[in-house]
């Protein structure tokens, strides 16, 4: 008999609750924490504190240390994670709103067939995958666009162009950690991954001057509870929720997060931020998520 049949099925939709709603929720704390701390420091702050802790339960339940060849791995996939992508993300969401942030993150998949495509050789580009990226160019296009009439203002620039990078930066490291050498176990390598972001990201803040002139005395109650919800929400119990998912259930339904997760933040960011939630931004929307539904449906070869 199947072993998943003795599974509890809350268990499963708990996990899938947590994966869904709390990680769409992060892009709104993220938005309310760097109003009042600046961004590479808040990520630093994040990943740091919760990098030590992951890391530390892993190795105290008997995980094995990441050698010298495995440290170099986690160092350049951290670098492209939390730098290239979260790093950008919350620098980003200083000029972009928390919903809007999600979406264009709605992307990744997209970049991730690409990758899959160009760089691990396990895909193939047919028609339907093209018909799916013009799609999703099309809802970026949607967001941005100074010509086209949708109402409401477009999406910042520069916070656009970060958060493209951010989402390629993502899909290039994800493609990696199918490369290069990687401990075993994903909670060892991920708390190690998340510690080594955490010290780039410190060290980014610092050289940008981030430090010099920020107060702790001056950062209010809601950004400290925004943070804290990053932490232990964001980063430790999700995380926790989407490695047990992994071993039990099909990678299909668990890359469900990825259409779900900005529609969350877009809902969260017009009833709790007060963001616009106009014609442009359901359009874009609708136009990455179906994007992203048709990807993540696509066999690979």
């Amino acid at each position: 008999m199947d072993a998943s049949t003795h599974r509890p099925a809350w268990k499963t939709l708990l996990a899938f609750g947590i994966i869904y709603f709390v990680w769409g929720s992060t892009f709104y704390a993220i938005r309310v924490g760097v109003r009042e701390v600046p961004p590479f420091l808040l990520a630093a702050m994040r990943f740091l504190i919760a990098g030590v802790a992951l890391y530390g339960w892993a190795r105290a339940r008997g995980g094995r240390a990441p050698g010298g060849r495995e440290w170099a791995s986690i160092s350049l996939v951290a670098f492209l994670i939390f730098v290239g992508d979260y790093g950008l993300v919350f620098w980003a969401e200083q000029r972009v709103a928390s919903g809007l942030a999600a979406v264009m993150l709605g992307t990744i998949p997209a970049f991730m067939a690409l990758g899959e495509i160009f760089i691990l050789e396990t895909q193939r580009l047919t028609a339907r995958l093209v018909v799916a990226l013009l799609i999703g160019l099309g809802g970026v296009g949607a967001l941005v666009s100074r010509s086209l009439n949708f109402g409401g203002a477009p999406i910042d620039r520069l916070g656009a162009v970060a958060l493209i990078v951010a989402a390629m930066s993502w899909s290039i490291a994800s493609a990696l950690t199918r490369k290069v050498p990687l401990p075993e176990s994903k909670i060892v390598s991920s708390g190690a991954q998340m510690l080594a972001g955490g010290v780039f990201l410190a060290a980014i803040s610092c050289a940008l001057g981030e430090c010099r002139n920020f107060h702790l005395a001056s950062v209010s109650r809601g950004a400290w509870i925004a943070l804290v919800y990053l932490i232990v929400a964001g980063s430790i119990i999700a995380f926790t929720a989407y490695v047990w998912l992994l071993h039990h259930e099909s990678l299909t339904k668990v890359g469900t997060y990825a259409y779900v997760n900005p529609v969350v933040a877009v809902v969260l960011g017009y009833f709790l931020g007060g963001e616009e939630l106009g014609l442009r931004t359901i359009l874009g929307t609708v136009l990455v998520l179906v994007s992203v539904v048709v990807i993540t449906t696509t066999k690979a070869r």
